[in-house]
């Protein structure tokens, strides 16, 4: 795999275990600055598994990962985030006994730069309130006595508190109401204009294709299509084959 000046990620021969069990085989892919890539696949197909690999939160894999260029493969998890990769896990995992605010001040780090020098987007409660105006609405709420598309909306919040490079979002749209849906694919647009790259862990097809550049589609652990989101999107044998439950 050539890495284009670009390149955020590069993921390179990617295996994953879980026990004795193997889940990922081989995976390779790559995310370009500015960009929002979508990983799709069935249940099981190994989505989460790949992000979870990417954070080093598997105690077995093997592979390469380069994030802006640097080796990441041996780095611990919190050496990970350090370095600019943010992660909005499936199970959110909010601080419930927290409110918005002190949620929010946990994930705070110093402001980064890209590998070009160039300063990258710093976010503070205000621009966040604004991204997310449900979380300015009760900032002394505790997350526990939140809904689970508010918490969703806080988790990634938090999560940009630490001033990303690039963002890992695992299901996002799952399991929340449909206006929580429409806000998060907003917010994404939102990311991808401001230079962030996302990776998009996702089943919907239809919030996929409003939001991303690219796909990689999952089987099994393995890469079984690849391309434009738009050339999926209008693919129905593809979908039928890879997607369809």
């Amino acid at each position: 795999m050539t890495t284009a000046p670009d390149v955020m990620l590069e993921v390179e021969g990617l295996d994953a275990w879980y026990g004795a069990a193997r889940i990922l085989f081989d995976l390779s892919l790559q995310v370009g600055r500015g960009e929002v890539v979508a990983l799709m696949g069935r249940n099981g197909a190994g989505k989460s598994t790949t992000m979870k690999a990417l954070m080093a939160l598997l105690p077995r894999r093997s592979g390469t990962v380069r994030f802006c260029g640097e080796d990441v493969s041996r780095l611990r998890p919190y050496e990970i985030a350090r370095r600019g990769i943010g992660f909005v896990p499936e199970d959110r995992r909010i601080f419930s006994a927290l409110s918005v605010a002190e949620n929010l001040d946990v994930g705070r780090q110093p402001p980064r730069r890209f590998a070009d020098g160039r300063p990258a987007p710093v976010w503070s409660e205000d621009r966040l309130y604004a991204l997310f105006p449900n979380l300015g609405a009760m900032v002394d709420r505790r997350g526990a006595d939140m809904s689970g598309g508010e918490q969703q909306m806080l988790t990634v919040a938090r999560t940009l508190m630490g001033n990303p490079l690039l963002v890992l979002l695992d299901e996002p749209s799952e399991g929340v109401a449909p206006v929580i849906v429409e806000q998060m694919a907003e917010t994404i647009v939102a990311l991808k204009q401001e230079g962030l790259s996302v990776l998009l862990s996702e089943q919907n097809i239809h919030f996929a294709a409003l939001v991303s550049d690219r796909v990689y589609v999952l089987e099994k652990g393995q890469v079984r299509w690849q391309g434009a989101m738009a050339e999926l999107a209008q693919d129905t044998a593809a979908q039928r084959a890879l997607l369809a439950m």
